[in-house]
């Protein structure tokens, strides 16, 4: 047997050890929300400590004494806030969910909070158990930005064409392969499935609210761009379909802002 085949078994015997341990220990589900303003990201990261998911497994290893790797249901980009974030964690803590919640909250920084914690089944995870996610992006559109809400909204002060807009989301539904909505070359698979763009006015505000099997890098973002210049009159609504033929990113609309953009909900 060759070193390649003996480091292979090896990882292979690691892997399945640590899986039975873990099934061997509590499995504990937390429902989390944040302003992302701050923050680098949902994602772990080598060159900062500035990441929700960091600042959380940092608390988590101090409050169970254990060196806890916390699994998200996805990852929200640099600025993007959740009211609906789902995480687990495995641990052999004694706390109750009740004692967790009420440590988490105590000394979380004030712009992360923990909703809900919970005892998950054994084999719960909370990334790959998703069936859909839902993201809602806020555009103020007026021709005075709104002041009090700068930070969580994004101005758009020219009219926009809602009927349009709402026409081209037809096109955009379904399972496509959305490369022209991501702002990376993916390695694996950039086909998702969107089942639903609502497009709300209330007042002033445009909600884009966003449900899907899943979301590309920027993919909401990107659509919502998309969307608006649609709205603007600078595309047409069933320009979409070519959209989604091309796969090139360059041929889509603009990166809408991140400060609007919040993950909702995720269905198990």
């Amino acid at each position: 047997m060759d070193k390649i085949k003996i480091n292979k078994y090896i990882k292979s015997i690691v892997a399945l050890y640590c899986d039975r341990m873990e099934l061997l220990m509590r499995n504990i589900k937390l429902l989390i929300s944040y302003d992302g303003k701050r923050y680098n990201g949902w994602q772990r990261q080598v060159s900062t400590d500035q990441t929700i998911q960091t600042k959380l497994e940092q608390l988590l290893s101090k409050m169970t004494g254990e060196e806890i790797e916390l699994h998200g249901s996805g990852r929200t980009d640099k600025g993007v806030h959740a009211t609906g974030q789902v995480a687990n964690f495995h641990s052999n803590t004694e706390m109750s969910t009740e004692e967790i919640l009420e440590y988490m909250n105590t000394y979380l920084p004030q712009d992360i909070a923990i909703l809900d914690v919970r005892d998950a089944s054994p084999r719960f995870h909370s990334r790959l158990n998703v069936i859909q996610k839902t993201y809602v992006y806020r555009v103020w559109n007026a021709p005075t930005r709104n002041v009090l809400e700068r930070n969580y909204i994004y101005h758009v002060p020219e009219p926009l064409d809602i009927d349009a807009m709402k026409e081209a989301t037809t096109y955009l539904l379904g399972t496509n392969d959305y490369q022209s909505f991501c702002a990376r070359k993916m390695k694996k698979s950039s086909i998702r499935t969107v089942h639903s763009i609502h497009i709300e006015k209330i007042g002033d505000e445009l909600r884009f609210t966003y449900c899907g099997s899943g979301f590309l890098y920027n993919m909401v973002r990107i659509l919502t761009g998309t969307l608006i210049e649609v709205g603007k009159h600078e595309r047409k609504p069933e320009s979409m379909s070519d959209l989604i033929k091309a796969k090139q990113r360059s041929l889509a609309g603009h990166t809408a802002p991140a400060l609007a953009l919040c993950l909702t909900r995720v269905d198990y």
